[in-house]
C-alpha cells in the first residue's frame, strides 16, 4: 500500500509567513525608534579603534600587530553594551506579556529581533572594521579577513549574549551580570576569530577556522532561538 506523505497546510504557510512579516515590521520600526540606544555601542567602538593606537603608540610594526585583536575587542565590548536593551523593555511595557498570551511564536520573534539588532550592531562593526587600514597599517586583505571573521563570528557572539541577557532578565541588576557571565563563554570565538586572520596574514590557510566559525553560527541560529524563548516565557512566569 502507497503511503501519502504528510505536506504542510497552504494556510499554515501562508500564515506563517504573514506572522514573520508583521513581526519584522514591528521590530524594525522599534529599533528605529531608539535610533540613540543602538548608536552607542558603535561610538564606543569607534573610541576604542581611535585610542588604541594613541595609547600604544606610533611604531608601525607594533600597531600591526596588534590591530585585529584590538578590533576583535572593541567589536566584543560594544556586542556586550548592546544586548542590555534586547529583552528588558519588551518586558516591561508588556509586548513579552502579548506575545505569549497571543500564543505568537516566541522562539520567531526572538530569531527576528536578534537579527535587526544584529544588522544595526554587528553589520555596522564589521564595516567600520576596515578603519583598521588607517590606524593600524593592515592591509586590505587582512581587512578583509578581518571582516570576514566578524561577520561569520559575531552571529555566535550575539546568541550567548542574548541568552546571558534572557537569565539575568528578572533580577534586579541583572544589566551588571550580563558581562560577567557572556565575556568568558565569548573568549573562544575571540581566539579563533584573531587565529584566522593570522593565519592569513602570515600566508597560511585561515579557512577552515572561518568555516567552524560559520558552522557555530548556523548551529547557533538554529538552536539559540529556542532554548532563549523558553528562558524568557519562564523570566515572565516569574
Amino acid at each position: 500500500m502507497s503511503k501519502s506523505t504528510p505536506k504542510s497546510s497552504p494556510n499554515h504557510t501562508s500564515s506563517l509567513g504573514i506572522a514573520t512579516k508583521e513581526l519584522w515590521q514591528r521590530e524594525w520600526q522599534v529599533k528605529q525608534q531608539g535610533a540613540v540606544q543602538w548608536l552607542y555601542p558603535l561610538v564606543l567602538f569607534l573610541v576604542i579603534i581611535t585610542l588604541f593606537p594613541l595609547a600604544v603608540g606610533s611604531e608601525p610594526q607594533l600597531l600591526h600587530r596588534l590591530g585585529v585583536p584590538a578590533v576583535w575587542i572593541a567589536a566584543l565590548l560594544s556586542l556586550v553594551m548592546g544586548v542590555d536593551g534586547l529583552f528588558k523593555p519588551a518586558m516591561d511595557n508588556g509586548t513579552l506579556a502579548q506575545l505569549v498570551v497571543s500564543r505568537t511564536s516566541l522562539p520567531l520573534w526572538v530569531l527576528i529581533r536578534l537579527t535587526i539588532h544584529w544588522i544595526f550592531s554587528s553589520g555596522l562593526v564589521a564595516l567600520m572594521s576596515l578603519l583598521a587600514v588607517p590606524l593600524f597599517g593592515l592591509s586590505w586583505g587582512e581587512a578583509g579577513a578581518l571582516l570576514a571573521s566578524i561577520i561569520l563570528g559575531s552571529p555566535m557572539l550575539l546568541m550567548l549574549s542574548a541568552i546571558s541577557s534572557s537569565l539575568t532578565l528578572s533580577l534586579k541588576n541583572g544589566a551588571v551580570l550580563v558581562p560577567l557571565i557572556a565575556l568568558p563563554i565569548q573568549l573562544p570565538v575571540l581566539i579563533f576569530a584573531t587565529g584566522a586572520v593570522d593565519l592569513y596574514a602570515t600566508g597560511l590557510n585561515g579557512l577552515p577556522i572561518l568555516a567552524l566559525l560559520a558552522a557555530g553560527s548556523i548551529i547557533s541560529v538554529l538552536v539559540m532561538p529556542w532554548v532563549i524563548a523558553m528562558t524568557l516565557k519562564m523570566a515572565w512566569l516569574n
